[in-house]
């Protein structure tokens, strides 16, 4: 395997993966309640968010690849995997930039889930398109195939991909990705990943790590639910680690990755911290506290009768149930005393323009707040308000989207079972354990400091 970036890295031993969960050995039966583990060593904390621009710019790897005259991409015909959020800190698209960017031979596009402008709904699969302003060729990735055909990568020397992610296991912008790698390794092409910010930062890891079992179009990587890492980070590990790619080890062996990283960007760094526009990458992540919101509340809202959103405003923060106001899900949730969180009835319009009231959920300190703890209290809080457990009411089909997205074995067991007497406290231990143990051995994969 040929990997590279564009300023020289130490070169560091590849084969531990199978510690965190990514190998391809198959991982040890899931038990129904983990044992209680010792607290995992501290991990560094997060000042308070600031929303005013960095002293020093964030360029992102699309602006390095600027700056450096094209070096990578010129002379070779490429392909562009990238989205509507795909632009350079000028908010330029990535596309313009490298249809028009001397010696370069752009022929070919690639669109994610959400297709090329980001307006087409989660899970909706889409055909081929044409791109009108360029006349290229857009090949879905989301609808008959969900990677690259031989046919699509016959006549490119290189497929760029430009994807802005959220650092969230489920999100299928690194799925995506992972499977273009695939195809790429697979048929002799060259991946050149322009690397783009984790708007979470790159420090806060959280949530089960993916069983292998429930690998799919919402989980290609084997890691915690919020990951910590960039795209660039993510494609590193996969070219470099044996058993994450789906490809024969002399095939792996052989791909060829160069990832053009950011300069100026931090782990410490969320979004508002790079002074960087946020771009909306789907319909209901449209800005930071979107973001935010999904890693928080999106697996609480699977199955569990909770919903996120208030109307069309604040998806994955404003939080409800049927049969419940507002200020009695306050009530319960205040009394859950989940460390970091706040909750506040915001007055809102309905659909019919009347005034009415909406339960927010505000991140108060950034610091001990885990991304994904609200979600198993509300799964927990779900089996009291729907007893005796609506996840044993849960047909073969929802059972198996449930754990796709949440990734243990051992939690489903021990939910569907236990309903709100389970042991969360264990679980949460358990797997703040393992993501301690993940974040050491991943920091060789690391392109940015702390």
């Amino acid at each position: 395997m040929i990997f590279r970036v564009s300023r020289p890295l130490l070169c560091l031993s590849l084969f531990f993966i199978g510690l965190f969960g990514c190998s391809s050995t198959a991982p040890t039966p899931p038990r129904s309640t983990p044992p209680r583990a010792a607290a995992p060593a501290p991990v560094p904390t997060l000042p308070p968010v600031r929303v005013s621009p960095v002293n020093a710019p964030v360029l992102l790897g699309i602006d390095v690849l600027s700056a450096d005259g094209f070096k990578a991409v010129k002379g070779k015909r490429i392909g562009l995997l990238t989205h509507a959020a795909g632009v350079n800190r000028d908010g330029r698209s990535t596309i313009d930039i490298l249809s028009k960017a001397p010696g370069v031979k752009l022929v070919a596009l690639f669109a994610p889930e959400h297709g090329l402008d980001g307006s087409i709904k989660a899970s909706v699969n889409f055909g081929d398109d044409r791109h009108i302003p360029t006349g290229l060729p857009v090949y879905s990735l989301h609808g008959k195939n969900r990677k690259p055909t031989p046919a699509q990568l016959k006549n490119l020397d290189a497929l760029v991909i430009d994807l802005q992610d959220i650092g969230v296991r489920s999100y299928t912008f690194n799925v995506v990705m992972r499977y273009a790698m695939d195809s790429c390794f697979t048929y002799g092409v060259e991946v050149i990943m322009l690397d783009r910010p984790n708007p979470l930062g790159g420090l806060k890891v959280d949530g089960p790590h993916l069983d292998r079992a429930w690998m799919s179009g919402v989980g290609a990587f084997r890691i915690p639910y919020v990951h910590g890492l960039t795209m660039g980070e993510l494609a590193r590990m996969a070219a470099e680690a044996p058993g994450v790619l789906e490809v024969p080890e002399e095939v792996r062996a052989k791909g060829r990755l160069t990832v053009i990283p950011m300069r100026g960007w931090k782990r410490s760094m969320r979004w508002p911290e790079t002074g960087l526009k946020f771009v909306p990458t789907s319909p209901l992540v449209q800005d930071f506290p979107a973001v935010v919101g999904y890693a928080m509340t999106g697996l609480g809202c699977e199955y569990s009768g909770f919903h996120h959103g208030a109307g069309k405003d604040h998806p994955f923060r404003a939080l409800s149930y049927k049969g419940k106001t507002p200020a009695q899900l306050k009530a319960d949730l205040d009394r859950l005393a989940i460390p970091g969180l706040s909750f506040r009835l915001l007055p809102i319009k309905d659909a019919e323009g009347s005034p009415t009231t909406a339960l927010y959920v505000d991140v108060m300190d950034w610091n001990v707040w885990r991304p994904t703890q609200l979600s198993f209290e509300l799964m927990r809080l779900a089996c009291r308000y729907d007893p005796p457990n609506p996840y044993a009411k849960l047909d073969g089909k929802s059972t198996r989207s449930f754990n796709i997205h949440v990734g243990s074995t051992a939690w489903w067991d021990a939910l569907s079972r236990d309903g709100a007497k389970v042991d969360l406290d264990a679980f949460q231990a358990d797997w703040a354990t393992r993501c301690a143990n993940y974040q050491h051995q991943t920091e060789r994969y690391w392109l940015y400091p702390r």
